[in-house]
């Protein structure tokens, strides 16, 4: 598996397609890995060179000395775009990926050609938009409790990632994510990941960065952008959700992609895959449909 060397550490990533392609690069979120994207990414077109890293501190990458916090993986994430040369971008993201690759594309407008997104952070959150079960957990994380939770119980590889898959979880692929992470030192990009969540405002930076792509998101209609739906999906994809980034982002396309879990990509992964893939020959984003 390819490896560069990003700022003081380095990340890992996969890598499919034709190298001389147009970038199509996939980001996961918490507490995953590019192996999220396993059965994704041959659903579209082999012709483009694609590209799922793993985040900083997480899958196969390097764990340097740092908080972990959204500012953190988006410097090293730059990193790893640089360090590859990568132009005319499409990416793909879910969950945090979701939300780095929006802040990427704002960003980087000169390089970016499209964006598609599921299960991600399309506004700030209220504290009253979340479940009663999610929200009691999420203060849990914010609290001295969620050292104990999140360190020493390994609760979102354990727990939360099993849970929200509807379609289960083959032990051997629960392996695989459960092997960056053996002890609780391990553990620290999982638990500030859980205390980035934008709710009611904090932390701040956070929902100034979310706040500033949504602009973005909602300016530029030279941008194609897909926004994946799942039946049945609550807080981040709730009907609700959904139906406000349809009435606020620009050149926006909704496509439902059945039910699933919130790491829809386990549960629906031959849907997101085609999603993705005609949304690119539409758009003809990639040189191969150009």
């Amino acid at each position: 598996m390819p490896v560069v060397n990003v700022l003081d550490s380095f990340m890992h990533y996969q890598e499919s397609g034709r190298p001389d392609g147009t970038p199509v690069v996939f980001l996961h979120g918490n507490p995953t890995s590019s192996h999220l994207w396993r059965n994704v990414i041959p659903h579209v077109t082999s012709d483009a060179r694609r590209l799922a890293p793993d985040l900083i501190g997480m899958g196969a990458s390097g764990k340097p000395d740092i908080a972990f916090r959204f500012a953190d993986h988006s410097r090293y994430l730059d990193a790893w775009f640089d360090a590859l040369g990568l132009d005319e971008v499409v990416i793909v993201g879910h969950d945090w990926g979701g939300a780095l690759g929006m802040n990427w594309a704002r960003r980087n407008s000169d390089r970016i050609r499209g964006i598609a997104v599921a299960e991600t952070f399309l506004r700030p959150i209220r504290w009253a938009e979340m479940p009663e079960r999610a929200a009691e957990l999420f203060r849990g994380f914010r609290s001295s409790d969620g050292e104990e939770m999140v360190l020493n119980q390994n609760m979102f590889i354990e727990v939360n990632l099993p849970l929200q898959i509807f379609t289960g979880l083959a032990p051997a692929d629960h392996d695989v994510y459960r092997a960056p992470y053996p002890d609780p030192g391990s553990r620290k990009p999982l638990l500030a990941w859980a205390r980035e969540f934008p709710l009611d405002g904090e932390p701040a930076d956070v929902a100034d960065i979310v706040n500033a792509y949504d602009k973005w998101m909602a300016t530029t209609p030279d941008v194609p952008k897909l926004l994946m739906a799942v039946e049945g999906g609550a807080t981040l994809g709730s009907p609700e959700m959904i139906d406000w980034a349809r009435k606020t982002f620009v050149a926006l396309e909704v496509e439902s992609i059945g039910p699933g879990g919130h790491h829809i990509p386990e549960d629906q992964p031959g849907a997101i895959g085609r999603a993705v893939e005609n949304w690119i020959h539409r758009h003809e984003l990639t040189r191969a449909f150009r």
